[in-house]
């Protein structure tokens, strides 16, 4: 091997300057790569099941509604439900009837997935038993804020 002159030194690269990329660049990258992803489709399920369960329950009466109230409170008694219409609600009683509407959806989930495990009865049974019963409980307690509310 022949050795090295001292003028025959590993040439090193220079170092690159660095330039700050321009907003438009960056943000260019940034929409390509959210174009491009493909979401999964649990998670445009879960949002159009979120946007259903908000409708359904009253949240876009909610939201448009000024001056609307949480709850009303007279004398000794609090009332979440707004006693006597139907047309008008509180925001207590929009966020009750979201609850139940999940409840009532995870019951449906339930015996969807109880007809799944067909293969394992005991299992299937247990999650359809568990599945009616939710969504009973769910479909007792919302005729009964409409019983309440009519008065």
């Amino acid at each position: 091997m022949p050795k090295k002159n001292k003028k025959q030194q590993i040439k090193q690269k220079p170092t690159p300057t660095t330039t700050q990329p321009s907003l438009f660049s960056s943000l260019s990258k940034w929409f390509k790569k959210i174009v491009t992803t493909q979401p999964f489709a649990l998670i445009i399920i879960v949002i159009f099941i979120g946007a259903a369960l908000f409708l359904l329950g009253g949240g876009v009466y909610t939201m448009t509604t000024e001056g609307i109230m949480t709850s009303y409170y007279d004398g000794n008694k609090f009332y979440f439900l707004y006693p006597g219409s139907l047309g008008d609600q509180f925001i207590s009683e929009t966020a009750i009837s979201i609850m139940l509407y999940i409840i009532a959806f995870a019951g449906f989930l339930s015996v969807y997935q109880s007809a799944k495990n067909a293969n394992k009865p005991r299992q299937a049974y247990i999650l359809m038993a568990v599945g009616i019963s939710l969504i009973l409980l769910s479909y007792i307690f919302l005729e009964s804020a409409i019983n309440i509310k009519l008065g």
